[in-house]
């Protein structure tokens, strides 16, 4: 079987309510795009991608320009051993790993397909029926930012992402993380997210101040040195998320001491493939996974589903179901959340087929 052309499709996604993060970053209406590979056995396999803006180093308009740069090589491919490929996409183009992301999942969607399996089944196995979801909130009021735990709360989620640095005043965060902890009682995960937002003043502030309480942080610096030392400052554990993007860095947060968990997200590392390799050593690293992706609806959701079915019991804290954020629904059929848990799609390979009408007329199509 081989690739035999390329359809590339792009979609506005609208968050429910406005995303807002540190540094003025927000999610409102964002663009998401949709691949298509064909085969020469009829077989079709799809991935999505949607970066963010002013969050990582991709754009998402450079998508479609990126994937016109790899057709040559991404046609004529076989889906078998997908590491192979993108192996080869990574000498041709190197970097840009959000566009090669929506490759390799297009690739690993194939795969399954033509094999009859799912994706949790060649990621390797199955090792829970689902997953526990984490609810991100918005960087608002704290008082606004409680009432939208207190809930989701009662929804069944029992993990709590806390957006922080909004109005960069380091006691109106640690407020935040107090009322977010309060109305949800003790037991449920709170940590509190600035997105590289932070200084390391400001982080460690925040985070003596709320020292006596069960909560994480998350990412609060730009680079890993100084979330190591907002750790060692404060005493609470730390989730790192923009900083962790390759297996050397990985290693380095290990080092530092400030990787007691740590989002694996599909288009940091560039797919499946490169998120396999991650999962092993984090686990072999004794970190905790969230097992997700940057933004998107349910192509991209459907994957990240499958890789958090497939990681080792003990090592995955929470996945997300991205598509619940957002409208519109992508694939109709794709799974939701059920009591603050969601499990992956059935079906051989990732298990949901868009909705032709809400993706539209294409934007690429090469052969």
């Amino acid at each position: 079987m081989k690739v035999t052309g390329l359809t590339i499709w792009s979609v506005n996604l609208t968050s429910h309510a406005t995303y807002y993060m540190a540094e003025g970053k927000a999610c409102a209406t964002v663009k998401t795009h949709v691949l298509r590979l064909e085969t020469d056995t009829g077989l079709e396999g799809w991935g999505e991608v949607c970066p963010i803006p002013h969050y990582l180093p991709a754009f998402a308009d450079g998508i479609p320009s990126a994937i016109t740069e790899m057709a040559p090589q991404i046609i004529g491919m076989s889906p078998f051993g997908v590491d192979a490929p993108m192996r080869k996409l990574d000498g041709y183009l190197p970097g840009h790993a959000h566009a090669k992301s929506i490759v390799d999942m297009a690739l690993w969607d194939l795969f399954g397909r033509a094999t009859g399996q799912p994706l949790y089944a060649l990621l390797g196995g199955r090792t829970r029926a689902d997953m526990p979801l984490y609810h991100s909130i918005t960087c608002v009021a704290p008082d606004e930012m409680a009432r939208i735990a207190k809930e989701t709360y009662a929804t069944g989620i029992r993990q709590f992402q806390v957006k922080l640095g909004a109005d960069a005043d380091w006691q109106m965060d640690a407020e935040r993380l107090i009322k977010v902890r309060e109305a949800v009682g003790a037991g449920p995960i709170v940590y509190g997210d600035w997105n590289c937002g932070a200084t390391k003043l400001h982080a460690t502030r925040t985070g003596r101040a709320v020292a006596h309480l069960d909560v994480m942080l998350e990412q609060p610096c730009k680079t890993l040195e100084d979330c190591a030392d907002v750790r060692k400052a404060t005493g609470l554990p730390m989730k790192i998320d923009e900083c962790a993007y390759d297996l050397a860095t990985l290693m380095q947060a290990s080092d530092l001491g400030c990787m007691d968990a740590v989002a694996l997200k599909l288009s940091k590392f560039g797919g499946l493939s490169a998120m396999r390799r991650a999962r092993d050593l984090t686990v072999h690293l004794g970190a905790e996974i969230c097992a997700e992706c940057t933004w998107g609806s349910d192509i991209v959701t459907a994957a990240s589903l499958h890789f958090a079915a497939s990681t080792p019991n003990g090592s995955l804290l929470n996945t997300c179901d991205l598509s619940g954020y957002v409208a519109p629904r992508i694939c109709p059929d794709a799974p939701v959340r059920v009591n603050g848990r969601i499990a992956p799609p059935a079906g051989p390979g990732l298990g949901v087929v868009p909705d032709r009408d809400v993706l539209g007329p294409p934007i690429l199509e090469l052969r």
